[in-house]
């Protein structure tokens, strides 16, 4: 049952090197920069997107996620999702409005698989980045690097990845909608969840350590444009982690590559859809390589391993 949740809002993730990254993520990703604040995060933006901000980077001494944020619909579900959240068991922080730039309060708390997650419900909302609400054109033309529309989902490492779905669907209205289960061992490898019509918004891969990030993906409007961001990899010898390829897995057509910090991005094209009404759609264990991999229907262990 939804409850109130929309989309992913926001993740806030750590560089070594904040100019660096900013030349990254602005120039080569493509996003757009709106924003520095007081404390030196730079904020940015896909361009389709209406609110303020999407992305966050602050300079620290590892890389990693520090939080993942959603937009929840109004004040009244942010207080109701807050309480039930204390009430689950989950240590709940109240982050003032303001605390990022154009955010208004934010709820935050953690997870079994030990990562940080927020719920908002307000942000200044400037708009779609160079293009009107009345009679919009089709794109802006001065887009840079491989152009992203939206930040669409992360993909996060954790032990106790069922403790945090279960979480998210119980608490906050997510629905399963893809797992990977070791039938074997009766245990699930992965799963992920959505809180709209998309494959996932958010998705979850057991591992021993806590709190672990894989990657933040971004939305690419066709599979030409996949192919043109794996140019632009080879023209700027951008660490590649794999691809392009298609997943098996939602589907969706895909390239992977890292931030000069480590931290690894997925741009990627397509992808299924998830109503409320669809049964989830289940992968085997060992057919894992061809759920990530559909082509080449091969593991690849530093995609498997390699998370900041």
């Amino acid at each position: 049952m939804r409850k109130g949740v929309m989309r992913p809002g926001h993740v806030q993730i750590r560089v070594m090197d904040i100019e660096e990254a900013v030349v990254h993520y602005r120039d080569r990703l493509g996003l757009i920069e709106v924003n520095r604040d007081s404390q030196n995060r730079a904020y940015f933006k896909g361009w389709t997107e209406i609110d303020a901000f999407s992305v966050v980077l602050r300079q620290a001494d590892e890389p990693g996620m520090d939080f993942m944020g959603f937009k929840v619909t109004d004040s009244d579900t942010l207080a109701s999702l807050k309480r039930e959240l204390s009430e689950y068991g989950c240590k709940v922080e109240t982050i003032p409005a303001g605390e990022l730039d154009g955010c208004g309060e934010r709820v935050r708390f953690d997870s079994p698989t030990g990562h940080y997650f927020e719920l908002f419900a307000e942000k200044e909302q400037p708009g779609k980045w160079g293009v009107t609400e009345n009679n919009p054109e089709a794109w802006p033309e001065d887009l840079k690097g491989m152009r992203p529309t939206r930040f669409d989902h992360c993909l996060l490492y954790g032990d106790d990845i069922d403790g945090t779905a279960e979480l998210l669907q119980q608490v906050l209205g997510f629905q399963l909608a893809e797992q990977v289960v070791d039938k074997d061992n009766d245990l699930r490898v992965a799963a992920f969840l959505t809180a709209s019509m998309k494959a996932h918004d958010v998705a979850f891969v057991r591992h021993p350590e806590k709190g672990k990030f894989h990657h933040a993906s971004f939305y690419l409007e066709s599979w030409n444009d996949v192919l043109r961001a794996a140019d632009l990899i080879s023209m700027h010898d951008i660490p590649l982690d794999i691809g392009p390829t298609r997943h098996g897995l939602t589907h969706g057509q895909t390239i992977y590559f890292f931030d000069p910090s480590g931290n690894r991005n997925e741009v990627f094209a397509g992808g299924d859809y998830t109503y409320p009404d669809h049964p989830v759609v289940t992968w085997d264990a060992d057919k894992l390589g061809k759920a990530i991999f559909y082509h080449d229907r091969q593991l690849n262990e530093a995609f498997l391993g390699v998370v900041t």
